[in-house]
């Protein structure tokens, strides 16, 4: 593969501007150019999650993820341009479903918090939010393909069920929301 990035800046986004995968030139707070910006901002994170202690299986998980990441990015600042399939968004069904399989069942909701890491993925989580949110509102202004968002959302899912295993294995507890806590004392608010 020949030189691709010989020469890091340009000046040609200098005035506000910034090219896409096709030639066309945008605004850099063009909906499109939001888009794959937040989801490389959440290849990112997920790159501080994988900066951590894991266990093998995640880390291959989310060394995938960041490359369907890519993948997703780079479509997302080529217009017409589909990589994304189906397959993508089945594959991660397939691995939330094993993640998830040895879980114990939720009564209530849990707030991001943990080690490192369980707390990197629930930013990471956070972050794949926006991502899909920003997508949606993409494709408000022009067609964009469905698989996109489906990723993301079903990312989203996996990325929270993901915490909840980093956080086991960093021997920490999840804890458990408790409406009005701050005005009943804050009393152990651990599972």
């Amino acid at each position: 593969m020949g030189k691709r990035l010989s020469k890091i800046y340009t000046r040609t986004g200098d005035k506000g501007t910034t090219g896409l995968g096709d030639g066309s030139r945008v605004d850099k707070d063009d909906a499109r150019v939001s888009a794959y910006g937040t989801t490389d901002e959440l290849n990112a994170v997920v790159g501080m999650v994988l900066a951590e202690d894991l266990p093998e299986d995640i880390r291959h998980c989310l060394m995938r993820v960041q490359h369907d990441l890519f993948d997703l990015g780079g479509e997302l600042c080529m217009p017409g341009w589909t990589v994304i399939s189906a397959d993508y968004t089945e594959r991660l069904e397939q691995s939330l479903d094993g993640f998830n399989a040895g879980l114990p069942a939720l009564e209530d909701f849990i707030l991001p918090s943990g080690g490192r890491a369980t707390a990197a993925c629930h930013l990471a989580r956070t972050v794949c939010r926006r991502a899909e949110r920003v997508v949606w509102t993409l494709s408000k202004q022009e067609a964009i393909n469905p698989e996109v968002a489906r990723y993301l959302n079903r990312l989203s899912d996996l990325l929270f069920v993901l915490a909840r295993v980093i956080v086991r294995h960093e021997q920490g507890e999840e804890v458990i929301w408790k409406k009005g806590y701050s005005q009943a004392g804050g009393d152990s608010n651990k599972s």
